[in-house]
This record gives structure tokens, sequence and C-alpha cells, in this order.
């Protein structure tokens, strides 16, 4: 069994080299996605790393942006055109790392063939989606470029109808969203579906943080959804209001010792490196049990 590891990077290096470090195993792959606004040469030497390659399609990402959107499936058309064929895809920040042993990991997939990890909820009254409606429901010009784009923004959402979703399927999100575990079929399906509904991509091209909740829509309402397990396998820590997780330090340790997760994000080791060697230090012990 193999997996590829899509990790979707913009910025500390050191830090995305030190989590695929630590997560060494002979049967993973890692497939870096920079974002093309930041210069490759201060990540240049993670290719020198065992099984590590970078994404060549890069796509310039704004926070927020549908561009983030595309650059996900653009990264999963290349890694499925690879001559090695994987069991899974996982995608991750480069703010992520693992909070369990890999070969307990490894092992997890293996137990799991065919399912697809990832966390949605699809009740109307929850408090992230009256919060998040209107990510469709305005224009958002996150990804334009042009003077005055935020007053002419206020001036569409002031004097234009709302928007309507432009396909007649339910849909499927929340704040955890965003990071996932599927099947290299599931992942061609998403792919196939972007390409075969333009009229949703022009739609969500003036969405906000789409990110989470379009990928999960296309997953519950395809075949897949029989195999979905309703779980990103992710320790991420909200706080109220705040549209990023909060990041992670040494004080969180016992919290996220205690998870029953794989990963946790996000990290930030020019905040507090601490929780970082922490870390090495529980999985080390919980390797030799």
């Amino acid at each position: 069994m193999k997996i590829a590891h899509l990790i979707m990077a913009y910025k500390n290096s050191g830090q995305v080299e030190r989590m695929i470090k630590a997560m060494d195993h002979p049967n993973f792959h890692f497939y870096i996605h920079l974002d093309l606004k930041i210069d490759i040469k201060e990540f240049e030497h993670l290719a020198q790393l065992e099984r590590v390659s970078f994404i060549q399609n890069r796509v310039l990402c704004n926070w927020g942006g549908f561009s983030f959107v595309k650059a996900i499936i653009s990264s999963l058309s290349e890694i499925l055109s690879q001559k090695t064929s994987y069991d899974f895809i996982n995608l991750m920040s480069g703010q992520d790392y693992p909070i369990k042993p890999i070969d307990r990991l490894y092992k997890f997939y293996q137990e799991h063939p065919g399912k697809c990890f990832i966390s949605y909820d699809q009740d109307p009254n929850a408090i992230w989606w009256k919060e998040a409606a209107s990510r469709a429901e305005l224009y958002h010009f996150t990804d334009l470029k042009f003077k005055g784009k935020y007053f002419v923004q206020s001036i569409f959402n002031k004097y234009l109808p709302k928007r309507s979703f432009p396909l007649s399927i339910p849909l499927y999100g929340s704040s955890d969203s965003s990071w996932w575990t599927i099947t290299p079929e599931c992942a061609a399906y998403i792919v196939d579906f972007m390409k075969k509904n333009p009229r949703l991509e022009r739609f969500m091209q003036y969405t906000w943080g789409s990110d989470e909740f379009i990928i999960a829509t296309i997953i519950m309402n395809s075949p897949f959804k029989s195999d979905v397990i309703n779980n990103n396998l992710r320790f991420i820590s909200w706080e109220s209001g705040r549209p990023n997780p909060r990041i992670l330090t040494d004080n969180d340790f016992d919290l996220i010792k205690a998870s029953d997760k794989f990963y946790a994000r996000k990290f930030d080791n020019q905040v507090n490196v601490k929780i970082l060697d922490q870390l090495d230090q529980f999985i080390a012990v919980k390797s030799q049990v």
C-alpha cells in the first residue's frame, strides 16, 4: 500500500522539511505544491529528500480564494498521472504535523482500504453554515487583481441579487473540511467532475473559503459517498470568530497527546517550536510500545 501526501506550502521550508522527516516511511511519497508567488529557491533542497517531488504546475494562491482549490485539483491531476499508483492521497498543509507513530498511521490506512476521510456538517442550522452562507451567496473578488476591486465588489453585493449555487445538489462542508484523505479513484472523480461542470467553476471563481465546502460537496454527492468516514483524522483548534485555526503551542501538548487523531494543525516553529520537540519525543516513546 502506497500513500501520496500532497503538501500545500507557502512558507517556512524548514518546518516543511521537519514534517516530512517526521513522517518518513518507505511507502509514503510527498508531493509539494508551492504557491506560485513564492520563490522556490528556499524549498529546492527538499527535492533531495527521499520520495519527495514538487508539483510542476504551480498555481498562485490567494488566501480564501478559489485559486487554492484550483491548485489542489491541478495537483491531484498531476499525482494521478504518475507511473506510481497510490492507495490514498492525503492533503496536508505545510503547517501540519503527525501526532502518532508513523507505523501506526500506515497500519490504519491498511485497515481501511477504499475509504475516504473528510469532515463535514450538512445541518443548515449549524453555526458554521449560518456564517458560511455568504461565501457563495455574495460576490468575492479575492482572486481578481485590479484597482478598486473591493469597492466594485461592494457595489455588486449591494445591488445584485444573492447568488445561487449552480447545481441542484445539497452542500456539505465545515471549518474542518479543507483537509482530507481520499482514494485516487475519488480524486479522479473530483478532477473529472470539475472538468465536466465549467458552469460550477465559473460560479466558484467568485466565492470565498470554497475549500471548506466544494470538495466535500462533490464527494458527498458522488458514488463515493458510501465510502466516506466523517472524520478528517486531524486535531484542529478553532477560536470563535476567527477565520483561521489557532496556532498550537506547548500549552496544547496534553490535549494533542490525548487525541485519537493522527495529525494536528496548525503549527509555526517561529512562534513555538517546543511543541514540535515534545511531539517528536512523544512519538518516539510510543513507537517503542
